[in-house]
């Protein structure tokens, strides 16, 4: 069961994808969390959240982006340009900073030199940075726009009852990962945070109902798990800029020196346990779902609410540690870690602040060092 986890977690191409395709239907990737994938589901499109794992060099990214900014965007930019995504349908671009903002416009115009990068339905997706109720009504009418769109390109009716019955497919997963996360973080640990976080990461771009189905046999095994006596590994929360490399989570649990009993990333279970509503306008109640209750650092003024769930989360989970990391340039993260550090640290939680760079770990070596320290805090 796991195999299929990973393999859905660590490959672009995944065998859940490609078994898809093989049936002849639509895929449709997307880059951020705001995107509602009841949308597609309801209208039999498997849809993707694309990665630039597998990256391997960046002169494509290099050309188009430069330097000095973010290594995710310039990594799925890479991977286009070497026609990694050609199984995509279409491809939607979402503004969660400047720097993802950007890919909607070096993708297109490296469509002009790379020939069939650009998926024939190529979408920018519009998020406003505010909860007010000018901002829900603006959201509303993206995701009415994002439908007909869709409709438009696909050839495809979607209904308010399909739509309500894949809202209603996504919050069985919502409630099973939130049941998987109790699991890791309660007392007695019977599972990973490596193995956790592959299974978080498949749900990203597995079919749902075949993704809920393994998770929920996943969720009995674990329930009869037997956990380790005497566990006395340093519980580990992680958190920061986006993030879907198993290995990190690895690196962090250093060899059962340690392990990640939680996490608030973009690409994990953050908003897990948070049920859309199956009443009423099921546009509205994605609307709601989706931004309503988004606590990302893209969101105007809610800081006190974003450190106010980690500390939730810390006591939940006992976590004895926080490991904040972003990727170089995240604006975003890399500011707010310092805030976060500085209001936990107050509280006598203790804190590593990590930089690094989007996709494979080729800074192993400085990463394990500065983690090794601060493993040694808890023994000091």
């Amino acid at each position: 069961m796991m195999d299929l986890f990973y393999d859905a977690a660590t490959r672009i191409q995944s065998r859940p994808i490609m078994e898809w395709k093989e049936k002849g239907k639509k895929v449709v990737g997307y880059t951020c969390s705001y995107v509602p994938s009841e949308v597609f589901h309801a209208m039999d499109i498997l849809p993707v959240r694309i990665r630039g794992i597998e990256t391997e060099s960046m002169e494509i990214g290099d050309a188009y982006f430069g330097p000095y900014i973010c290594t995710f965007p310039k990594c799925i930019l890479q991977l286009a340009g070497q026609g990694k995504y050609t199984f995509m349908d279409g491809a939607i671009i979402t503004p969660g900073c400047d720097s993802m903002r950007r890919l909607d416009e070096c993708w297109r115009k490296a469509g002009e030199t790379h020939e069939g990068i650009v998926p024939s339905f190529f979408y920018y997706f519009d998020v406003p940075h505010k909860t007010a109720p000018h901002g829900m009504k603006w959201f509303t009418e993206e995701i009415n726009h994002l439908i007909s769109a869709l409709e438009k390109q696909f050839d495809v009716k979607l209904s308010e009852d399909k739509l309500r019955e894949s809202i209603h497919e996504y919050n069985k997963g919502r409630m099973l990962l939130k049941e998987l996360e109790d699991l890791r973080s309660g007392k007695d640990i019977v599972i990973s945070g490596k193995d956790a976080f592959a299974v978080t990461m498949a749900g990203t771009v597995m079919p749902r109902n075949e993704f809920t189905s393994q998770l929920g046999k996943l969720i009995e095994d674990l329930k009869k798990k037997k956990p380790s006596e005497n566990d006395s590994r340093k519980r580990i929360l992680v958190i920061g800029s986006i993030s879907d490399d198993i290995n990190l989570i690895q690196l962090i649990e250093k060899e059962n020196e340690a392990v990640v009993v939680a996490e608030n990333l973009c690409f994990g279970v953050r908003y897990e346990g948070n049920e859309i509503d199956e009443t009423g306008d099921p546009v509205l109640a994605l609307a709601n779902g989706y931004l309503g209750e988004s606590t990302c650092p893209r969101m105007y003024g809610k800081y006190k609410e974003r450190l106010a769930a980690l500390k939730e989360i810390i006591k939940r989970a006992n976590v004895d540690g926080v490991v904040m990391q972003n990727i170089r340039f995240c604006d975003l993260h890399g500011s707010e870690n310092g805030l976060f550090e500085r209001d936990l640290e107050k509280e006598g939680i203790p804190c590593l602040r990590v930089e690094r760079e989007y996709g494979p770990l080729v800074e192993t070596g400085r990463l394990k060092m500065r983690l090794d320290a601060f493993l040694e805090r808890f023994s000091s």
